[in-house]
């Protein structure tokens, strides 16, 4: 018979492994991650308090007004709906998707109106989109 206690050994977790682990994990959710958002569209931003070269005659402007509406090449459109907008752009520029496009906004026009001529543009497959701006009255020219 044997009397003598037993020694009771408590269970151990193996922390470095853990670590090890989580750290590989951390790396691989780092190195796939997709930190560009919305990069679809390439937008050249003009500087508006410098003088800047007259633009090139675009083949495709689109005008949002402060209400709302749109333009496509300076001739009104029916309604201010995406489809109209998408069938008058895709009447003007039907295979010539590679051209930058002028997006003219009013500066009281609202975002939602803007981004919707932006997101009609970009599911057409245009990529190059320039904002119209006008100079700053009273800047120094240089």
């Amino acid at each position: 018979m044997n009397l003598k206690p037993r020694r009771h050994e408590e269970p151990e977790i193996n922390m470095v492994s853990l670590i090890d682990v989580v750290l590989m994990m951390v790396i691989f959710f780092m190195l796939t991650a997709n930190f560009s958002g919305e990069g679809r569209l390439r937008i050249h931003l003009p500087q508006a308090s410098q003088a800047a070269q007259p633009p090139k005659p675009a083949a495709l402007v689109v005008t949002v007004t402060a209400g709302g509406s749109y333009l496509v090449n300076n001739r009104e459109l029916v309604n201010a709906g995406p489809d109209t907008l998408r069938a008058a752009i895709e009447q003007v520029a039907p295979a010539v998707r590679d051209q930058p496009v002028s997006l003219r906004a009013d500066g009281r026009a609202t975002h939602q109106s803007v981004v919707t001529a932006m997101d009609v543009l970009a599911q057409l497959g245009f990529a190059q989109l320039n904002f119209v701006t006008t100079r700053e009255t009273g800047a120094d020219s240089p």
